[in-house]
């Protein structure tokens, strides 16, 4: 199944995908500005089967405002997809992103933390039985 995650901000998204295996993650360059629609034109191009929107929350568990902007995102998918349009946890993924790039990743910040959003929800659908 091919799924493209996506680190929502207020300037910019992330964007990675993973290939119909779902084993091997892509970041993608970042979509500016943060419009649905290109999103929705992204999902078609790729032909998305299942998109994640990364929840930002605090490392307590508690959700704040950007959390409330990310799930407002993810709702203004869903009604404009066809496809089903989850959000997961995204700690962490930014300080990721970083060691990535330290490691020698050229791609987007934003974009590799998309990637390392997309890996633990892959991971997580295996240890569901949904992949």
């Amino acid at each position: 199944m091919r799924v493209l995650a996506l680190d929502h901000g207020t300037v910019r998204i992330g964007a990675a995908i993973c290939d119909p295996t779902g084993t091997l993650t892509t970041p993608l360059p970042v979509i500016e500005p943060p419009e649905p629609a290109s999103v929705v034109e992204l999902v078609r191009e790729r032909e998305v089967e299942r998109v994640v929107v990364g929840l930002p929350v605090h490392l307590s568990g508690e959700e704040g405002s950007q959390a409330a902007l990310a799930r407002s995102f993810a709702d203004e998918l869903t009604v404009l997809l066809d496809v089903p349009v989850d959000t997961y946890d995204e700690r962490l993924t930014s300080r990721m992103a970083d060691a990535s790039r330290r490691a020698g990743s050229t791609a987007a910040r934003d974009s590799l933390a998309a990637a390392h959003l997309l890996e633990a929800y892959l991971t997580s659908l295996a240890r569901n039985g949904e992949a």
